[in-house]
């Protein structure tokens, strides 16, 4: 019997350790895959009405997909707005760090004895040394942008094939597992279909409370706008990466040129960070496990081997595979360790 168990704990081991490292190394394929499924399952159900009201198919999968299209330009009008709002501040800001930059170097040769020529010195060497690592995180910022552009040209192409082939995949599933689980598969789809659904209700409140947490910290440092600073930075998140990094500079550099001390930008920051630790591993795992009937367990086990496999792409995927995984072992009856650990109790 012991030998039997460690036997099963291996196998099982071995089965995750090289499903793990297959994704890693797959990165490329699944992850525009996963998100054009994920579209597909949210899309499904309004390309079904359009289509049962007389368009036909491919009509009803552009019209869709066209929706689609039309809120991420208009997500790429507001990064592009904000942009041109920061460069507008930027002769101000400039002037304000000439200005601090003149006054820290006297406030250092009048309390700490250092001339200005150590400085310049020590300035000139630090911009040196650093030189690699900017270039190092340019380079990875370049990379993650070059990932996010190929998922969006990609993505809605296998939303397109999912969506037009859907009977095709459905019956090639039902060949697969057994014709004689024909009902309980098309069970099964159709639930998934309406977790996504809650998926999806379940990130537009987490962007909500986002933005409310924003601009509560934000107005409590009296920063001019806080609300729609606070709104704005939260929507932008949705881009990885770059949607956080641009919607907070307008804030900071609102902050560092309307008040009189640099500590006010430095709050904003802070803002922003224990936001986003608050986003990442309290107020996600529990809207979204809540929406999905995950236990919170699950969801950050979910999250945290996301991003450790597919990165920020990861962190988002991982959930609703983790809730496909729920709703199969629901309906499996060897599966129903796994039911119980995965569902949520509280």
């Amino acid at each position: 019997m012991y030998n039997q168990t460690a036997n099963s704990l291996l196998k099982w081991t071995l089965f995750l350790l090289a499903g793990s490292l297959l994704l890693r190394f797959g990165a490329i394929l699944f992850v525009p895959m996963l998100f054009g499924l994920l579209i597909a399952f949210v899309l499904y159900p309004v390309c079904l009405w359009l289509e049962n009201h007389g368009m036909p198919r491919y009509v009803a999968i552009t019209l869709c997909l066209s929706i689609i299209f039309i809120l991420l330009f208009l997500l790429a009008l507001l990064l592009h707005w904000q942009l041109q709002m920061f460069s507008d501040e930027l002769p101000r800001i400039a002037q304000k760090l000439k200005i601090s930059f003149i006054q820290t170097q006297r406030w250092l040769q009048q309390n700490l004895n250092v001339t200005i020529k150590m400085q310049d010195e020590w300035i000139h060497t630090s911009i040196l040394n650093s030189s690699n690592k900017v270039t190092s995180i340019a380079d990875s910022l370049f990379s993650a942008a070059s990932s996010v552009l190929f998922m969006f040209f990609l993505a809605p192409v296998y939303t397109v094939l999912f969506l037009y082939h859907r009977v095709t995949f459905v019956n090639f599933m039902i060949i697969v597992l057994g014709k004689s689980n024909e009902i309980k598969i098309r069970t099964v789809l159709q639930e998934v279909i309406f977790t996504y659904a809650k998926f999806i209700k379940g990130m537009i409140l987490v962007y909500i409370m986002v933005g409310v947490l924003n601009s509560i910290g934000l107005f409590a440092l009296g920063i001019q706008n806080a609300i729609l600073f606070g709104m704005l930075t939260a929507i932008m998140t949705i881009i990885p990466y770059v949607g956080i990094i641009i919607s907070s500079l307008l804030p900071i550099a609102i902050a560092y040129i309307t008040k009189d001390s640099i500590w006010y930008s430095v709050g904003v920051i802070l803002v922003f960070a224990v936001v986003q630790y608050l986003e990442a591993n309290v107020i996600f795992p529990k809207i979204v496990g809540k929406q999905l009937n995950l236990s919170t367990w699950a969801t950050l086990v979910a999250i945290i081997a996301g991003g450790i496999i597919w990165d920020v792409a990861g962190m988002i995927l991982f959930i609703p595979i983790m809730a496909i995984v729920k709703i199969a072992a629901q309906n499996i009856p060897q599966w129903e360790a796994m039911y119980i650990l995965l569902k949520r109790n509280e």
